[in-house]
């Protein structure tokens, strides 16, 4: 069979099945076919499956409580630490203290559960060997290292009322990285080859800063008084606009990766964390978020939503993995596209 017979039926790169003919009579028999109204498929519909039955890729060994729990207290620290600024630059002490206690606790909690998923401390500190400015893990093991000493320097010094410059300086400087911190693990679980993370890589970022500001801005209401949390009730309802505007962009544009987001349980931790995030946005920013009750409910359901849905992004990632089909059918449709743009009059490939 000529490379131009293939060509002309459109089924380059297919494998054909046992009952496919071969040879000069194969090719005798497409040409007189092409020539008819229409041509009849000479292969099985793509199943997608590999060797042995085994995924293309190998799924994250990574432990669902370890691992999300990481990626939610990492968000959460980061948006404290910008809170606690605000907080203090705007004479709130109390909301101060809450948040800056919350970014020093979360972050504490977050490391532990990294070292935890690694088995041993010592390879934590490993990391730290070399520092890579094109690894997302390299520069991520650097922003913690440098950031919760800052947090805890912060929060010790507001505690015991001592050393007050040194304080306002470790506290402006943990905002500086709050943004960082809060972002940085969206853009290391879009690094990986997981295609629900990986065609996300975009927006995923955005997404996890509006939820790291929510879930700050949750703590807040829970913990501290009613009066003082103006700052974070406004950042409790920009946070939800962010997350949820995000989240939808992303799966619009991402295709067929994002159909694991909206099954199984990916789907219950996602639908869930849509709703709470916007019950709590709006309760804390309507007039009842003043009322201590309500500001603690409000709070609540916007802790409890933006752990659903660092939660459901990771059972969606894993779920991606396991299935052929979202490994195979975006790097199709690239090949499609790149063919398409080297056409006369073709559209460039999205980037």
């Amino acid at each position: 069979m000529s490379g131009s017979d293939v060509t002309r039926d459109g089924v380059e790169g297919a494998r054909p099945g046992r009952d496919a003919l071969t040879g000069a009579h194969a090719g005798r028999r497409r040409r007189r076919r092409g020539r008819g109204r229409g041509e009849r498929a000479m292969v099985p519909d793509a199943e997608f499956s590999s060797y042995y039955g085994k995924p293309i890729l190998n799924k994250p060994t990574w432990k669902p409580l370890d691992i999300a729990g990481y990626l939610y207290l990492g968000g959460l620290a980061g948006a404290s630490s910008l809170l606690a600024a605000g907080a203090h630059a705007t004479a709130r002490p109390a909301l101060a203290r809450t948040a800056g206690l919350g970014a020093a606790g979360a972050v504490s909690l977050s490391l532990a559960a990294l070292v935890h998923d690694l088995g041993r401390p010592g390879r934590f500190l490993n990391m730290l060997r070399v520092f890579k400015p094109t690894s997302p893990m390299s520069v991520g093991s650097w922003l913690l290292a440098g950031y919760a000493p800052l947090t805890v320097v912060a929060a010790a010094t507001d505690v015991a009322g001592r050393y007050r410059p040194l304080g306002t300086a470790a506290t402006v400087s943990a905002a500086v990285l709050g943004p960082a911190v809060a972002t940085y693990t969206a853009v290391l679980v879009a690094d990986t080859a997981v295609p629900s993370w990986h065609e996300g890589h975009r927006e995923l970022p955005y997404v996890f800063a509006g939820s790291g500001a929510t879930a700050a801005a949750g703590l807040a209401l829970v913990c501290a008084p009613a009066g003082q949390t103006g700052p974070a009730r406004r950042m409790a309802v920009l946070g939800a606009l962010l997350e949820l505007g995000s989240f939808r962009l992303m799966k619009r544009r991402m295709g067929p990766a994002a159909e694991p987001f909206e099954n199984g349980r990916a789907r219950t931790l996602l639908r869930a964390a849509e709703t709470l995030t916007s019950v709590g946005a709006a309760l804390g920013a309507g007039p009842g978020g003043r009322n201590r009750a309500v500001a603690a409910i409000a709070g609540a359901a916007l802790l409890t939503g933006s752990a659903a849905l660092r939660f459901g992004v990771f059972h969606a990632g894993i779920a991606s993995a396991e299935d052929p089909k979202y490994t195979v059918l975006p790097q199709r449709e690239r090949l499609a596209a790149a063919a398409r743009s080297h056409e006369p009059g073709g559209a460039p490939p999205a980037s």
